[in-house]
């Protein structure tokens, strides 16, 4: 056991040591080890460390020294991506008066991914901008405060900070809610298969950067194809930079496209091969696609594949039909046609029938409906096995700016980025249900929501860079770094930091917090 000696020489002055006492097991008797300190201040009681000892490491001995010890991360990470995207330069333009509570707020959803009325406590005990934490009754002030035009003007230099030759992706998702007095909760199309009304949140992503960049609150009645029109509406008042949409074929409507190509919009989109036009199409490219002029070989994938140029609405716009086909992937597409025609009749036999799914029921379904049988819905499965003969194994993309088919498939399939960006928002960020009761509370809490979904892109996206994205989640993470801590003592003795673990050391240098030793 350690415990300090003070010995005082004639001239009063006191030395002060830390004596350590241990077993000797070789002499197998007990021995003293000692540390000389310093000289002991007789006014203050404290320790005039000597010149060749570190200050906090008298200080962690003195009897009349304070400290408080606190959790060093998120700030040794997330203080960096803060700065390094620019982010906390945007949010104190934006928000110059309460910049760091919301930064504050997404470091702790980031760690902990828990309400936020928990929010306060944690923050007590980190190192983060608010040394005397948040309490549950300011967060619900917060929330109430935060103004659109701010928001929105986040968004627009956000984007920009981004960049302009960046793939853009557009996807839809639907959140659960159990408020009644939200006019934004409605019931629509689960995507979670709950009985619960929801709203839908439309997200727009970075493919290149992989951060999320804008996202659209929206009705929960609403659907794909009618949510786009809203965002072209959103993106056009911001003034956002002419972005590349990357979008799947449950957004393709003729006047989906028609709107996008007269307002110049560079897009991709997914096509449904079902669409007469486009069967029509596939129809004429069998011969020359399958010759050897179409024949690739992408990752180990073979495809066939074909292009043509079509000029699209009546100002004929320049656009490019993408033509694939996988015979490997044709009995995987066939049943994923017939989970969709499960999809249609359920929609027919329940009366919830959708306008741009009309040519699905006309052309795979049998309807009768009489006064004493009632309504019968049966499969037309002259047309399924028509379908299933001629077009399964094709998939098409429509794009106005890539003309290569190759170059169009990866753009279109490095899109599955904003799936994982939906999957951390609900999953990891607390975003599972909203408990928001009014719609200016709820656009906050979906503010400081993608706030620290930027940062588990960032932290995720420097995994993928390092190798580590198999050895740690983004929760599992800072939690290996939650031992990190920092001891401030009062006076004159400074900070010291607790030792790394190696596992710790390889984190803050793949982040490049630390130089490789």
């Amino acid at each position: 056991m350690a415990y300090l000696s003070y010995r005082k020489q004639k001239n009063g002055t006191t030395y002060v040591y830390e004596v350590d006492s241990f077993w000797d097991k070789e002499s197998k008797m007990p021995r003293n080890r000692q540390q000389y300190l310093g000289r002991l201040d007789e006014k203050t009681n404290q320790i005039i460390p000597a010149k060749k000892l570190d200050k906090s490491r008298v200080a962690v001995s003195a009897p009349a020294v304070t400290a408080k010890t606190t959790v060093v991360e998120p700030s040794l990470i997330l203080d960096k991506i803060a700065e390094e995207t620019g982010l906390q330069k945007l949010l104190k333009r934006s928000f110059p008066d309460n910049w760091e509570q919301l930064l504050g707020l997404a470091y702790y959803l980031t760690c902990r991914g828990e309400a936020l009325s928990h929010a306060d406590s944690w923050l007590k005990n980190h190192q983060a901008f608010l040394p005397d934490g948040l309490i549950s009754q300011r967060v619900s002030d917060l929330l109430g405060t935060l103004s659109e035009d701010a928001r929105q003007t986040f968004f627009k230099n956000w984007a920009r900070k981004i960049g302009e030759r960046e793939y853009f992706c557009y996807d839809i998702t639907s959140v659960s809610s159990y408020s009644e007095q939200n006019e934004y909760v409605r019931y629509g199309y689960n995507r979670d298969k709950e009985d619960l009304r929801q709203i839908n949140l439309g997200m727009v992503y970075g493919q290149k950067s992989h951060l999320p960049v804008t996202y659209r609150r929206l009705p929960g009645s609403i659907t794909d194809v009618s949510s786009l029109s809203n965002l072209l509406e959103s993106l056009d008042k911001l003034d956002f930079p002419k972005i590349h949409l990357v979008m799947d074929r449950g957004f393709y409507s003729q006047d989906n496209v028609d709107q996008l190509v007269l307002q110049r919009q560079p897009f991709t989109i997914g096509l449904p091969v079902h669409l007469t036009w486009v069967k029509k199409q596939i129809d004429e490219a069998r011969s020359p696609m399958h010759g050897p002029e179409g024949y690739r070989k992408i990752e180990g994938e073979v495809l066939y594949v074909y292009t043509k140029l079509l000029s699209w609405g009546n100002e004929k716009r320049r656009c490019y039909l993408q033509l694939y086909f996988n015979s490997q992937q044709a009995a995987q597409t066939y049943d994923g046609f017939i989970d969709e025609l499960l999809t249609y009749k359920e929609e027919l036999e329940t009366g919830k029938r959708i306008k741009q799914n009309e040519h699905y029921y006309k052309q795979f379904f049998l309807i009768k409906e009489t006064p004493k049988r009632g309504l019968k819905i049966s499969y037309n499965q002259e047309a399924i096995e028509a379908h299933r003969n001629q077009y399964s194994g094709f998939f098409a993309l429509l794009t106005t700016h890539i003309k290569d088919p190759v170059e169009a498939l990866q753009v279109y399939r490095e899109k599955d980025v904003v799936e994982k960006c939906f999957d951390d928002l609900k999953n990891g960020l607390d975003m599972k249900r909203i408990r928001m009761h009014t719609s200016k509370a709820m656009d906050s809490r979906l503010f400081i929501q993608f706030l620290s979904l930027i940062f588990v892109s960032q932290i995720r996206k420097n995994l993928r860079e390092h190798d580590l994205i198999n050895k740690f989640t983004v929760r599992g993470l800072m939690n290996e770094l939650e031992s990190l801590t920092e001891i401030k003592f009062s006076g004159k003795y400074g900070q010291m930091q607790s030792e790394m673990t190696k596992t710790q050391r390889e984190i803050l240098q793949a982040f490049a917090v630390i130089s490789p030793s």
